[in-house]
């Protein structure tokens, strides 16, 4: 059963948000960026290390995106998703949980909208970007679906629309695409459904209209265009790992003391930063360290890469 509201479920309220001429405004980006009130995270002295960094502007994040939906290339994404409509859209959560269903977008983000804030978080793949994203922690939604004991991972899985989504038309990998965490890291207060960014709704390059993020993973971890969200009891399959298990594991945490088989991921390049700017140290988990850590506690990092 379905409410439906004159709202979009993703347009955020005037109150929540710092004014589209604010965010424009280089100057003033700074200072409301750094007084919107869910910067503070529970249980976290800073909520990343990007909260001493200024955010890359909405064209770095809205044209330079991995969405291999759409094509292989990091132009692809906003030139290629045109076609793709994100309305209406629905949410199938099955397995182990006690209310299993589909939900609509809007019944899936109704009770979380005066919850919604802005999280300056800093995304990192072999480049890295400070993004101001707009939703709130996966764990909450979670509770309203009562995951059972037996619940010990959370898989997502992508839309397939090869029609929309021309990426889809070609073996790149197995769609459609795929992801996983473990149930404590989905549960863990930075790990983030978001609904847009810098005030908006999700582009459709950026995974519209509900993505995953988890800001001390390597980027492919933040699923994007999620339609179905399942509890399991064993460790599902993901896109990557299934694609090139020697080269992706399943946690993908940022660790500079573990290269990729092919470069070594112990510097990143600040996108924005200009051509000639050099690289900068990467963060064990990405800066995140702090607050995350004790997830992994007695495990080799270099075996559960």
């Amino acid at each position: 059963m379905t409410r439906r509201s004159t709202a979009g479920p993703c347009d955020p309220r005037p109150s929540e948000i710092t004014p589209a001429r604010i965010y424009y405004n280089r100057r003033q980006v700074l200072a409301a960026l750094a007084a919107a009130p869910a910067l503070s995270l529970p249980g976290s002295s800073r909520a990343a290390a990007a909260s001493d960094l200024e955010p890359n502007s909405f064209e770095d994040i809205t044209t330079y995106n991995n969405f291999y939906e759409f094509g292989t290339d990091k132009s692809d994404p906003a030139k290629r998703s045109g076609d793709f409509r994100p309305r209406p859209w629905s949410v199938a959560v099955t397995g182990e949980v006690g209310k299993p269903g589909t939900y609509d977008l809007e019944d899936i983000l109704r009770p979380h909208t005066k919850e919604e804030r802005i999280y300056r978080l800093r995304c990192v793949e072999a480049w890295s970007m400070v993004i101001p994203w707009l939703g709130f922690p996966l764990g909450e939604l979670l509770k309203r679906f009562e995951p059972t004991s037996r619940a010990k991972y959370v898989a997502f899985k992508t839309v397939l629309r090869p029609k929309e989504m021309p990426g889809q038309r070609f073996p790149v990998l197995e769609w459609p695409y795929v992801e996983g965490l473990r149930i404590d890291e989905a549960m863990h207060p930075l790990t983030l459904l978001a609904t847009g960014l810098y005030g908006k709704p999700l582009p459709n390059q950026n995974g519209a209209p509900l993505r995953l993020v988890v800001p001390w993973k390597y980027g492919f971890k933040s699923i994007k265009s999620i339609v179905e969200i399942r509890l399991t009891e064993q460790q599902p399959p993901t896109a990557w790992n299934r694609s090139a298990p020697h080269e992706y594991g399943f946690y993908a945490n940022v660790n500079p003391q573990v290269d990729h088989p092919r470069w070594s991921q112990a510097s990143e390049r600040r996108i924005g930063s200009g051509l000639f700017a050099p690289r900068q140290p990467t963060l064990m988990f990405n800066g995140y360290a702090e607050q995350v850590a004790s997830l992994y506690r007695g495990m080799d990092l270099r075996k559960h890469y």
